[in-house]
């Protein structure tokens, strides 16, 4: 059996694919590439170019390639774009996968992970906020990822199909041995970015909103360094497979980090003091959100290893390093 994994060419796809076939499993990446890339994808994993909601491929790779599990990243997830384009989130992130389950269902596939996120929560009662909190969430884009685990919680009830929503916080880092990380250009991952500037990738950095209720303005955020947040997805695909029932978890590390303590830091690790503007606050963003993670621990068994701010900032550094390196040659 295999396991099919969309937007596994991505930056969070790709490092799930690298764990999936370090652990021997056979791998389809299903991605039709508008921001992954095919260096990414491991060579034992077997890429198809497409979209996971084109009905009559997905309907044929279920099939052909015997897959009893889906892991499902590929998704728009910028939050002030969602609410410019609304339309198109509910289209890619919610219409198309509502395609995907039910090909899910028609192939009889049991086990569903869902990349899901934070911003279903939109501006939590209390920090760190838990599973249990009241979903309300204030963009598109939350919007659209809750709407498909109202449409998983259907599913289970009406079908065989078990699943597990992962609500993911911020990620970041790259993958400890070099293999892969953050690629997509011009993405608004705040470490990347910040990175970028330290290594002079761009000539600085905005910072939007430092009059938030928060202790120095700016938003908090829990950052989960990106292997540990694959590693959750191991831990939800053993739990599937062993007859787990279908569960929403937090992915983080219950401690919050604001975007200018975010910015020091990469400024010490890497010696550089590069330019930051301060600007207004981009629609959609919350003061702050930090990750209950007992249901994780205590259900699906997770223990994170990279909990460590300065660790994160190091391997994005080394992994934008590569690739400059990379882009040099083609550029000169």
């Amino acid at each position: 059996m295999s396991v099919l994994v969309t937007g596994g060419a991505g930056y969070i796809g790709s490092h799930m694919a690298y764990e999936l076939t370090d652990a021997g499993e056979s791998v389809v990446v299903l991605d039709n590439l508008p921001t992954g890339r095919r260096a990414s994808v491991p060579p034992q994993a077997e890429l198809v170019v497409g979209d996971f909601g084109d009905e009559a491929l997905v309907r044929d790779l279920l099939k052909s390639r015997k897959i009893d599990s889906i892991i499902h990243f590929a998704a728009k997830i910028v939050v002030p774009e969602s609410v410019a384009d609304p339309l198109g989130y509910y289209k890619n992130n919610t219409a198309s996968a509502r395609s995907l389950l039910a090909n899910a269902v028609e192939a009889g596939v049991k086990n569903f992970i869902f990349s899901s996120t934070a911003a279903v929560y939109g501006e939590p009662e209390q920090n760190p906020v838990t599973e249990d909190e009241t979903l309300k969430p204030v963009s598109p884009y939350g919007r659209s990822k809750l709407m498909v685990e109202w449409m998983l919680e259907d599913v289970a009830h009406a079908h065989g199909l078990r699943y597990v929503a992962l609500r993911y916080f911020n990620v970041a880092g790259a993958d400890p041995k070099g293999r892969t990380g953050q690629s997509t250009p011009n993405a608004t991952h705040l470490i990347k970015v910040a990175v970028q500037a330290a290594l002079g990738l761009r000539p600085g950095m905005e910072v939007f909103g430092t009059d938030y209720p928060t202790p120095d303005g700016s938003c908090l955020r829990d950052y989960i360094q990106v292997t540990d947040l694959v590693r959750a997805h191991m831990d939800a695909l053993r739990h599937l497979r062993g007859g787990g029932e279908s569960l929403a978890c937090n992915c983080g590390y219950k401690r919050g980090y604001s975007v200018l303590e975010v910015v020091e830091t990469v400024k010490k690790v890497s010696g550089v003091d590069f330019p930051v503007k301060i600007s207004g606050r981009r629609p959609g963003d919350p003061a702050a959100i930090v990750a209950a993670n007992e249901r994780i621990r205590e259900r699906l068994g997770w223990t994170p290893i990279h909990d460590n701010l300065e660790e994160i900032v190091r391997q994005a550094m080394a992994w934008e390093k590569k690739l400059a390196e990379e882009q040099a040659p083609a550029e000169a």
